[in-house]
């Protein structure tokens, strides 16, 4: 068994600590001279580092918080500059209810919408400038991108490695085609190397997602050093939450899957150590689509991520809101630890990815899944596959928006699709952790086929670029469905925001409702005072539920906040795909 943290220990000095983490990831490195260079890199002059670390705790966050996700370009209207433009769309429609923002990567890139990163120090200037994004920060919780596994194959620091130029010419994870790399893990079915011309002749680099990535190599201690700089220079830009992109990569070793290595973990606990000590709150966010046990293990022993992403979330609320039945969404649930103190979940059922299913696995059966995939093709959607280390293929992930995929059940469609998308969401507000939406989820965006043709890329479909003042029209006319999906999840949002049962790391408890077509979770505040009974219910039927499954204390009153209705008898109805969150008040 692990040891149980003693909050009681003595903590160990930054210096101390950050050169153990040094000997873990550079044991050749002079310890001394490099530990005075990354105190140097991520604290320049002018900057400096609290005396003592900042301890774990439930302060980085409350049930106030919530997280929208967007492109930089996702509003256009021909005019303005589209970081202008989501200024306005946060401020106009959003504030009060969401109060951060991820703008997904803002740099200068070549491929990938922004996640090929030609310049880390700048932003796109077709999106705007530093400015924009200051005034974005001003107001709403910034979370940033730093895209550490690779860069452009057409940035500067790839076109100096192909020069031979120093520090560059160490840059890039380099490998020979005569290698073993049989048991690599990735998410592509594209060649693993490529090869390049450099000034002194051929070199195959390592490109885990496409020849336009290229994969930096972390054994260089220069390239952490860089990328420490980066994050100096995002936190004096307002960024509060460093998003670690594709971070479970960024270790390789020829002969190993490549993924999730020990240096990985603690190159992580490096970057977290260094944040601890940011006189700055700055939030680590590790981005890992991967099953549950490997996902969880990016909390470490609450020294690497603050937050990790609940990956297994959107293809379980998928198939539940697909078949009727919250059965594997219980299952799931009732095994899921709570978070350690001071992290937390994230939690959501869209990205800009499609819906992974690698996190499904274990969890859902292949028939399980092949009556999800079944259904979003039928809508139109699209499935990307993977390359498994056998050279078979494997559905990675499901390329649809979320609003669109809940059009139909595997029966068909019918009149709930609004209500089935909302109680989606629902769920993902209800749950332990923050609640993060991304953009086409709130504005009931339907698939985009034309971009897919257009780009010639799945996940196109799910990146549509609104003209806003075709946007502001809808949201405008109440019967339209980007109207009515932000009125209602705006206002499930304004409520959720005033209970302390709802904070990210209130207790929580899978219900026993003895009907899967129910998911239910008893949330309980961190001082005790306030009770909730969240009931979801996923099916397209009326569901009645005997009150004394939920073990409503008898002497107190209770009322469901999303209904305004009192509950009392001996039955708790739900009407289909109806939400209730059930409260004891004083």
């Amino acid at each position: 068994m692990n040891a149980k943290p003693n909050p009681s220990a003595k903590p160990i000095p930054f210096d101390r600590a950050l050169e153990d983490y040094i000997v873990r990831i550079y044991p050749d490195a002079d310890i001394s001279a490099l530990r005075d260079s990354i105190v140097d890199a991520f604290w320049p002059e002018g900057t400096h580092r609290r005396k003592r670390r900042r301890k774990p705790g439930n302060t980085l966050w409350t049930q106030g918080d919530a997280l929208v996700i967007t492109y930089g370009n996702t509003l256009k209207d021909g005019a303005h500059k589209p970081l202008d433009l989501l200024n306005d769309f946060l401020n106009r429609y959003l504030k009060g209810v969401i109060n951060g923002v991820h703008i997904l990567p803002f740099f200068p890139f070549t491929s990938d919408d922004g996640f090929a990163v030609t310049d880390f120090s700048s932003v796109n200037p077709q999106l705007g400038d530093w400015a924009d994004i200051n005034r974005i920060a001003d107001r709403f919780k910034l979370m940033s991108d730093l895209v550490l596994n690779h860069v452009s194959s057409q940035g500067a620091w790839f076109n100096a490695y192909r020069q031979r130029q120093a520090p560059y010419d160490k840059f890039f994870f380099e490998a020979s085609p005569e290698d073993d790399l049989s048991m690599v893990v990735r998410p592509r079915t594209t060649p693993l190397l490529q090869e390049v011309e450099t000034s002194d002749g051929p070199r195959h680099v390592w490109c885990t997602f496409s020849h336009d990535q290229i994969d930096v190599d972390f054994r260089n201690p220069e390239v952490l050093l860089e990328f420490l700089r980066i994050i100096r220079l995002h936190v004096e830009n307002g960024v509060q939450i460093i998003r670690l992109d594709a971070v479970a990569f960024l270790w390789k070793e020829v002969g190993s899957p490549s993924v999730h290595l020990p240096q990985t973990h603690a190159v992580v606990k490096l970057i977290r150590l260094l944040c601890d000590y940011a006189a700055e709150p700055v939030i680590l966010l590790t981005e890992t689509n991967v099953p549950k046990a490997e996902n969880l293990s990016y909390f470490g022993k609450r020294d690497e991520a603050h937050v990790i992403y609940n990956f297994p979330l959107p293809p379980l609320i998928l198939h539940a809101m697909m078949t009727g039945t919250a059965k594997h969404l219980i299952t799931w649930q009732r095994a899921m630890p709570p978070a350690p103190l001071g992290c937390a979940y994230l939690n959501f059922t869209a990205s800009h990815d499609g819906i992974g299913m690698r996190p499904a696995e274990g969890l859902l059966s292949d028939e399980d899944q092949a009556a999800v995939i079944k259904v979003v093709k039928r809508i139109g959607g699209l499935v990307s596959m993977r390359t498994l280390p056998d050279g078979g293929e494997s559905p990675y992930e499901l390329n649809t928006t979320f609003f669109e995929a809940m059009s139909e059940t595997v029966e068909g469609p019918d009149a709930h699709h609004i209500a089935r998308f909302i109680c989606s969401q629902t769920i993902v507000m209800s749950l332990e952790g923050i609640p993060a939406f991304y953009i086409h989820s709130l504005l009931a965006t339907p698939n985009d086929h034309d971009s897919v043709a257009k780009r010639g890329m799945n996940r196109a479909i799910n990146r549509h670029r609104w003209d806003y003042n075709d946007l502001r029209a809808r949201l405008a006319q109440p019967d339209t469905p980007q109207a009515q999906v932000m009125d209602q999840l705006r206002e499930r949002l304004s409520i959720r925001q005033e209970q302390a049962a709802l904070h990210p790391n209130a207790t929580q408890f899978t219900l026993h409702l003895e009907d899967d077509r129910v998911f239910g979770i008893w949330r309980q505040s961190i001082d005790r005072n306030q009770s909730l009974f969240a009931l979801h219910n996923v099916s397209a039927e009326t569901v009645e539920l005997p009150a004394l499954r939920l073990n409503l204390i008898g002497d107190e009153r209770w009322v469901d906040l999303l209904s305004g209705e009192e509950i009392a008898g001996d039955t708790v109805t739900l009407a289909p795909y109806q939400c209730r969150w059930i409260v004891n008040e004083a």
